[in-house]
């Protein structure tokens, strides 16, 4: 994964042939003349400051390379100082995570602003291309801020409202963006049927996702933000099916045998203890994460001795494997049967948005595992159970297909980066899908990714 150059102030930088000196509290400040340093004719002194600035950044940077496993050690050598001493800035490796959310929040907050702001400008620009310039922001700044992106990512529950603060979610952006959209319904840009404050949330969703790189990849940040802007407000049918074809079609057959052919959720039988034992398991990683979730918790949850557990289950990483492979192979299917109908290229694409659909709301212990997993694995670390290289290459396919025959209108960075944007916007977020309901979320799908929000009419958004 590439990681945003941070050109701020007191930010280390390797190989520029300077020397810094050390501290008595093992920290080291900048050598006179450096930016931040010590400037004695006005008498104030930052050095402090910078040094836990530089830490800070060095965080972000290691980080956005290992994921949130990485451990003080790390940070203190990215920062170049001894682990003890970064204890002098900072009481805990959760009081730096803090404060780098901190900083995230406040950039955006300050994105938001500026955002509603130019919508009073005396000669603004274009609706449309207003909702693209302010996910560009979006999305680079959660590729800058991408430790704290990770760290909020997942939206699962804290001890107290200040642990969990990290994972409030920004509310300024989403505000910014409903502003924005209002505007672009009001002035008749966009359809008057558009609910703008659950696309306001999809929009800002998706462009903070740009951020963890999975769909970024290769391409720069306001190149997949404008790809993704793109998609959500023109759609990639040239002429959208009516809502009776696209329940007809044999693919969407598919996709409800398949939905039809999951088990009921349900308690496991007292009988049987290693269903008993995954069953404990999807919860707890699901409630407190992987990585916190011990054999422990998963004995008690279960209520069977932790010795039952070894005995059936052999280990933890055994159950994570055995329940999302599960869930992988489920899903996995449904796209193998959905893809193999005889249908068209876009009701295909709409075929795999209910099993999409369905699939976070039948399997959400499943859906938050893999969040969660997202959140602490290095960003090019495979997720367990999702064969996410097999779906590029069907979506690739998918996509081809449909743009040769000239039922699909889709022009991008490349054609990697086109399936991955189409993957990640098929995935509706579960609050969205909690609010709306599966069968309105499917319908704000296909006003989305299929239809588009914006009137269809000849209108050119920034390259």
């Amino acid at each position: 994964m590439s990681t945003p150059e941070l050109d701020l102030p007191g930010m280390p930088r390797k190989g520029v042939g300077q020397t810094r000196r050390t501290t008595e509290n093992g920290s080291r400040t900048a050598p006179p003349g450096a930016r931040g340093s010590t400037d004695s004719s006005n008498g104030s002194s930052s050095a402090a400051m910078t040094r836990r600035d530089e830490i800070l950044w060095a965080a972000n940077s290691v980080i956005a390379r290992s994921g949130l496993r990485t451990s003080v050690e790390d940070i203190a050598d990215a920062a170049g100082i001894l682990a003890g001493s970064l204890y002098f800035h900072f009481a805990s490796k959760d009081e730096l995570l803090l404060e780098l959310v901190a900083r995230y929040h406040a950039e955006l907050q300050r994105i938001g602003e500026i955002a509603v702001h130019r919508l009073d400008e005396q000669h603004p620009r274009p609706v449309l291309e207003q909702i693209v310039q302010l996910g560009c922001e979006i999305a680079r700044t959660a590729v800058k801020h991408s430790a704290a992106l990770q760290l909020s990512f997942y939206d699962g529950p804290g001890p107290d409202p200040e642990t969990d603060r990290p994972r409030q979610r920004p509310d300024t952006i989403r505000q910014a963006m409903h502003q924005v959209l209002r505007a672009g319904r009001w002035s008749g840009h966009l359809r008057a049927d558009v609910d703008v404050v659950v696309l306001a949330d999809r929009i800002c969703q998706s462009m903070l996702y740009v951020g963890l790189d999975y769909i970024r990849h290769q391409s720069t940040s306001d190149e997949v933000a404008t790809l993704l802007c793109r998609i959500l407000l023109h759609g990639v049918a040239t002429n959208p099916p009516t809502d009776s074809a696209l329940d007809d079609s044999a693919a969407m057959a598919a996709a409800k045998s398949f939905v039809a052919s999951w088990p009921e959720g349900g308690a496991a039988t007292a009988d049987d203890k290693l269903a008993r034992i995954r069953a404990a398991a999807r919860t707890e990683f699901a409630r407190r994460g992987y990585e916190s979730t011990t054999v422990r918790d998963i004995a008690a949850a279960s209520g069977l001795g932790q010795s039952t557990v070894y005995r059936l289950a052999q280990s933890k990483e055994n159950l994570l494997i055995s329940i999302m492979q599960s869930f992988g192979e489920r899903v996995g299917d449904g796209w193998t049967g959905v893809l193999g109908s005889d249908s068209s290229p876009v009701e295909k694409l709409d075929a795999l948005s209910w099993l999409n659909v369905c699939a976070v709301d039948q399997f959400p212990d499943e859906f938050r595992i893999q969040l969660a997993w997202l959140r602490q694995a290095p960003p090019d670390t495979a997720t367990p159970g999702w064969s996410f290289g097999d779906r590029i290459r069907d979506m690739k396919d998918l996509l081809t297909d449909g743009m040769r025959s000239g039922e699909i209108v889709l022009e991008g960075p490349s054609p990697e980066v086109l399936a991955r944007g189409v993957i990640g916007l098929h995935w509706i977020p579960e609050n969205i899908l909690r609010e709306l309901g599966t069968d309105d979320s499917l319908m704000h799908l296909r006003d989305t990714v299929l239809r588009g929000v914006a009137n269809r009419e000849p209108r050119r958004l920034p390259q």
